[in-house]
């Protein structure tokens, strides 16, 4: 890790827990923790499932049953003070910010006179800024900079907000937070992966299924394994039963230690209608792992390298879907290749790297302020 100047930092997330957001935010305290920084950790809700390094302030514990406004402004004031009483060098926002009155009120109250960083994990980037670019410069106008996860993301803010504060850092992978555990499968047992949240609007996993289907993936016994949680987890194994998969999908619950899983397999599959910069994808060719992908918005383009390191297919589109795990699983030149190359690829984004690159994005943001 740098040697650094050493500075308070409190990173304000939304959980650490469920998403790849607040996996790469739980990284990011141990990455600023371990640069040598003094890392303090906001969650507004009460799920802690990463690993983290640094003090924590839950204000999800603080939530009743009803959650009404008279708790929600007494969670602010909470908040207000604890930012008050430890006077911070920097704020790091990883949530996602709706509601143009609250970020108002919490970059113009809470955030006041305070250097504040904003990341946006997402290309819908409507869940981390104002889709109204007048309402948007109006909250963020005090910020330090935004820090976003892939090209994509900062082209789009660029050009709809016309901010110019805007830096690339993407996710990284961090080699100690890998570790194996026994009981996760038999690694005889030929399966294909997907591993995320069970959220069909976004991750799309009703066009995995169909692919799968239409692939002879089935047919040749290599299984699909769904692992997470989510709300759409019934309407998945309805669909899967449907396509009469029943024997061929098997649903996992979400492991916040997935990497025996993932190790094993014999490629990870995302098909997301959009993205940020996937860690599933990351993590998969750091473990080894091959990836087959849709082109999707952001991402998958950045960190994919066709017939390289795994293979990239036209969003949306069954058939291409389907040919690809085909050829995956068909071509062993191929795949071998791609395992091959699968971790070398991803070296970039190892954690002393983007460490560096944060250690950069501090020091100017703090001169932005003098």
């Amino acid at each position: 890790m740098p040697k650094t100047n050493k500075k308070k930092i409190c990173i304000v997330v939304s959980s650490l827990g469920v998403g790849g957001a607040e996996r790469s935010s739980a990284m990011l305290s141990q990455m600023l923790y371990d640069s040598g920084h003094d890392v303090y950790i906001t969650t507004v809700k009460n799920i802690i499932d990463y690993p983290y390094k640094g003090e924590l302030l839950n204000l999800g514990k603080l939530k009743k049953d009803n959650d009404s406004i008279i708790q929600r402004i007494k969670r602010l004031f909470v908040f207000r003070s604890y930012l008050k009483k430890h006077n911070f060098d920097f704020i790091i926002d990883g949530r996602s910010r709706v509601g143009f009155l609250k970020e108002l009120i919490i970059n113009r109250v809470l955030y006041k006179s305070k250097k504040t960083i904003f990341t946006v994990h997402s290309f819908n980037t409507d869940i981390y800024i104002h889709p109204n670019a007048f309402l948007a410069k109006i909250i963020y106008r005090s910020t330090a900079r935004f820090v976003v996860v892939s090209e994509a993301i900062a082209k789009k803010i660029k050009a709809t907000y016309g901010f110019k504060n805007v830096s690339v850092i993407h996710n990284s992978v961090d080699e100690n937070l890998i570790k194996f555990d026994d009981d996760h499968t038999d690694q005889l047992e030929k399966y294909i992966l997907f591993f995320g949240r069970l959220d069909d609007e976004v991750k799309n996993i009703s066009l995995l299924l169909n692919g799968y289907a239409k692939s002879m993936l089935p047919d040749n016994s290599v299984k699909l394994k769904i692992l997470g949680n989510g709300e759409d987890l019934e309407k998945l194994k309805a669909k899967s039963r449907n396509l009469t998969l029943t024997g061929n999908v098997e649903f996992l619950n979400f492991k916040s230690n997935p990497f025996s899983i993932v190790s094993n397999a014999l490629f990870t599959v995302l098909t997301s209608r959009y993205e940020g910069f996937p860690m599933v994808i990351v993590e998969s060719l750091n473990l080894g792992t091959p990836v087959v992908s849709v082109d999707c918005l952001s991402g998958p383009n950045e960190i994919i390298q066709h017939e390289y390191n795994g293979l990239l297919v036209e969003n949306y589109n069954i058939d291409a879907l389907a040919s690809a795990m085909n050829r995956m699983y068909t071509d062993k030149d191929l795949y071998l290749h791609c395992k091959e190359n699968a971790k070398v690829s991803v070296s970039e984004f190892s954690i002393d790297n983007i460490a560096q690159q944060w250690e950069t994005i501090l020091n100017k943001s703090e001169n932005e302020y003098h």
